[in-house]
């Protein structure tokens, strides 16, 4: 074969292979005034408060969540009694058995893989204060202890389904070999619990100007959108989104191919979520100036 039909031929896969990548209308709201939120490392959507978030910062910060409208404003800082910030990667939004609005912090991250037990804080969804400048409590806690049942994992994803409520966690691996486990339903706060495997997932490595491929295959957030009909993934380059069939157990929906999507370049992306619409999505960023951005998808 002459070179120029065979580099018409890899043009041509080459362009296939760029077409599959969704580029989504991307408008950068805010960059986030608050300074004190300089690792915004999970980002959840408001049940109670329309346009607002909540989100925190990584390991070692204060035991606090911050809301946050989409311009960037902070509504309030809220303190979470009797907790400790470990290593808090991410933060989910759901109903509690009771029905009620709640938020769960996952204190999940374990770099060093040398964490017996693992945190994830459940809360009612707070009031915002008239004043945002006065930081408020939030209700205590409840506190389950969670476990690997095969040894100790890092992890930076943390979502609840919003129809079964079941709560999911996935693994983060420089290899890209994910695993995903769920919470078990039966819980008590205080007591220990085992995660349960459901499946594995993989993220190649893939190349993006200014990143490194390895980083496309790190997982660092994720969510359900409001009607349980998808599922994202989001990696330091890329993001992976699964649509979900109704009845269909997840790890059968999530077998399939992802469809990927590449948002804005920052300089640490660890925090995404669902809008209200299920397509439309949010990310931030970690590292000062914080920037908040809107992917609107096709």
């Amino acid at each position: 074969m002459n070179p120029w039909a065979l580099g018409l031929i890899f043009g041509c896969v080459a362009s296939l292979a760029i077409a599959q990548v969704e580029q989504p209308k991307t408008e950068r709201t805010a960059i986030l005034s608050d300074k004190r939120i300089h690792e915004s490392s999970g980002l959840a959507r408001s049940l109670r408060h329309p346009g607002v978030f909540w989100t925190h910062n990584d390991s070692g910060g204060e035991p606090c969540l911050f809301a946050i409208n989409h311009q960037g404003q902070t509504l309030a800082k809220i303190r979470v009694p009797k907790a400790a910030n470990f290593d808090w990667e991410d933060i989910t939004q759901g109903l509690n058995e009771k029905g009620r609005p709640s938020l769960f912090i996952g204190d999940i991250g374990d770099n060093l893989k040398v964490r017996a037990t693992l945190q994830i804080y459940q809360i009612p969804e707070p009031d915002l204060p008239k004043d945002a400048t006065k930081e408020m409590d939030s209700a205590e806690p409840e506190i389950w202890h969670l476990s690997y049942p095969d040894g100790r994992h890092n992890a930076e994803t943390l979502m609840m389904h919003p129809v079964t409520r079941r709560l999911y966690l996935l693994t983060k691996e420089e290899e890209g070999k994910s695993t995903l486990y769920s919470v078990p339903e039966k819980r008590v706060s205080g007591q220990g619990l085992t995660l349960e495997k459901i499946t594995t997932l993989f993220f190649p490595a893939r190349q993006r100007m200014g990143k490194r491929p390895a980083m496309a295959s790190m997982t660092t957030g994720g969510d359900f959108s409001p009607d349980g009909r998808r599922l994202v993934i989001a990696t330091y380059n890329y993001l992976h989104e699964w649509k979900l069939k109704h009845g269909e157990a997840l790890d059968i929906s999530i077998q399939t191919p992802s469809h990927l999507i590449e948002p804005p370049l920052t300089p640490q992306m660890e925090a995404i979520c669902y809008d209200e619409d299920g397509k439309t999505l949010w990310i931030t960023s970690e590292q000062l100036p914080t920037p908040l951005y809107r992917l609107q998808r096709n």
